[in-house]
């Protein structure tokens, strides 16, 4: 499954969680009672709000974590301890503590000091903890394979923290989001929280614009502030579209021969060809070239099996008298195919099907057309309506 998280007006942890919430709910995958379940062991004393909330016309879920008697600050070491002995699935584990230790890791370059003596404040309290394992579970218990993430909006101005106030975004949240693409966004003030940031650190993909998907399920998460527009992240899911004229290919290794000529004549160049055909090449083209000197020439290439470069190198010397062969060796997609005759007013004339498209071979069709006065074209759709319905 593929999802794309539509971060427009920003992220924070509890829009990301609603929105979530908002698909889990549907088919039973993820709910608040799981959620509950998640609060009930990192914070027993804790409570959680799941609701239908509508942010300026649009309908989302919003999420609400309510626990007193708190500590003004936890360190990472407290915030690790707490998860690692949650009972959570260890890709859940995983993600959360990563995402906590690349926030405890920004913090502790752009505030200075170690990883370990860093004091979450905002980020330690409780909601913002529920918010980032949440969020790790709910991308674990949704199947999400792939998180594709669009620009991020910051937002401007300035925020209040425990630092005092700071620049938006927050010296954090920039850290964390070196090499990602941000915009200002719809609205003043900080669009995107530190929270948000560690969690498209830890379980986004890549970033960009939504790609071809075929959406199954969207869902809707609301922030708390009201921004003038709607304050939600949008989460659709998805496969990938599959475009209606695809085709199955195998990958085959091939080599490429190249020699230069300027000493052949047209007709010798077009004999040697057939003759490179005869004995097993794929496909032989001929390139005008200038070499050296201004003079007018010709590159013969030979496409080839890897197995039969050898001998066709040779060949090709002992037909054209080059003096080298170049071996380019590459790979082609070659789309299944196979070939058959049907019967037409005109005999038996064989045909190749591949690739959703069939073939009549060229010169039993220039041999119809010229014996019966018939239109080149005419004869190749007769005989393809033919195949159509009449292949093996």
């Amino acid at each position: 499954m593929i999802g794309y998280l539509d971060c427009s007006t920003g992220v924070s942890g509890d829009k990301f969680l609603g929105a979530l919430l908002d698909i889990g709910t549907q088919s039973g995958a993820f709910t608040a009672d799981h959620l509950r379940g998640i609060v009930g062991q990192l914070a027993p004393e804790a409570t959680v709000d799941v609701e239908r909330v509508v942010s300026r016309g649009v309908t989302a879920t919003g999420v609400h974590v309510h626990a007193a008697h708190q500590p003004h600050s936890r360190t990472w070491g407290d915030i690790r301890t707490l998860i690692e002995a949650a009972d959570l699935p260890a890709r859940v584990r995983e993600t959360s503590l990563s995402a906590f230790r690349a926030l405890a890791e920004a913090e502790a370059g752009v505030h200075g000091g170690t990883v370990d003596s860093v004091h979450f404040h905002e980020v330690g309290a409780i909601d913002s903890i529920v918010d980032m394992v949440g969020v790790c579970a709910g991308v674990h218990a949704l199947g999400i394979e792939r998180l594709i993430v669009s620009a991020v909006a910051v937002g401007s101005g300035t925020v209040e923290t425990s630092h005092g106030t700071l620049a938006v975004p927050a010296p954090a949240t920039a850290t964390l989001l070196l090499g990602v693409p941000v915009l200002g966004g719809p609205a003043t003030g900080e669009l995107t929280t530190p929270t948000g940031a560690a969690l498209l650190h830890a379980v986004a993909d890549e970033f960009g614009p939504l790609p071809a998907l075929s959406i199954s399920k969207i869902g809707y998460g609301a922030g708390t502030r009201d921004i003038g527009v709607p304050n939600v992240c949008r989460l659709s899911l998805g496969t990938l579209a599959t475009p209606s004229d695809a085709v199955d290919t195998v990958l085959e290794p091939v080599v490429v021969l190249e020699t230069n000529i300027d000493h052949l004549s047209a007709e010798e160049l077009a004999f040697c060809a057939e003759e490179l055909m005869l004995a097993g090449a794929l496909d032989v083209w001929q390139t005008p070239i200038v070499m050296k000197k201004g003079r007018s020439a010709t590159m013969l290439s030979v496409l080839c099996a890897a197995a039969d470069a050898t001998a066709l190198a040779t060949r090709t010397i002992a037909l054209t008298g080059s003096l080298g062969v170049r071996e380019l060796p590459m790979q082609r997609h070659v789309t299944p195919r196979e070939q058959f005759e049907v019967d037409t007013p005109w005999g038996p004339i064989a045909v190749k099907s591949g690739g959703g498209r069939i073939r009549p071979e060229h010169d039993a069709v220039a041999r119809i057309a010229r014996e019966h006065g018939i239109a080149y074209a005419v004869v190749v759709a007769t005989v393809q309506d033919i195949a159509r319905t009449r292949r093996p």
